[in-house]
């Protein structure tokens, strides 16, 4: 595209951003060999929205996550999922309240009956 760093995200405008993701969907079409008009039919959206997309011009983000599902791209997605994380304080109480050795005579069976032995 342009020699701006892929590496900074955060720092890049969103034009650029929106061309980076258009870049992605057209290379991924085409390196499936599929033109715009069959996925741009599949995704229920019409062919000039798919080329506004892969322009990077604003499109809706239903029409993107549609064109998404047609290329099977919908694993980029993974990033965006949300997992439980425990925080280092949380982390830091349980790890307090753990035992650290067993305590003699809670769970030792007083029973002194004779087996025989």
């Amino acid at each position: 595209m342009n020699d701006k760093s892929y590496g900074n995200w955060a720092n890049q405008s969103d034009s650029f951003l929106m061309k980076t993701i258009g870049g992605f969907i057209q290379t991924h079409r085409l390196n499936q060999n599929k033109s715009q008009s069959l996925v741009a039919k599949s995704a229920g959206i019409s062919r000039s929205t798919l080329s506004l997309l892969e322009r990077g011009e604003k499109v809706r983000i239903d029409s993107l996550l549609q064109v998404l599902r047609v290329l099977d791209l919908l694993y980029v997605m993974n990033i965006f999922k949300i997992e439980d994380q425990i925080s280092p304080l949380e982390y830091a109480k349980l790890k307090k309240k753990k035992r650290k050795k067993a305590s003699p005579g809670k769970n030792v069976s007083n029973n002194k009956e004779d087996i025989g032995w």
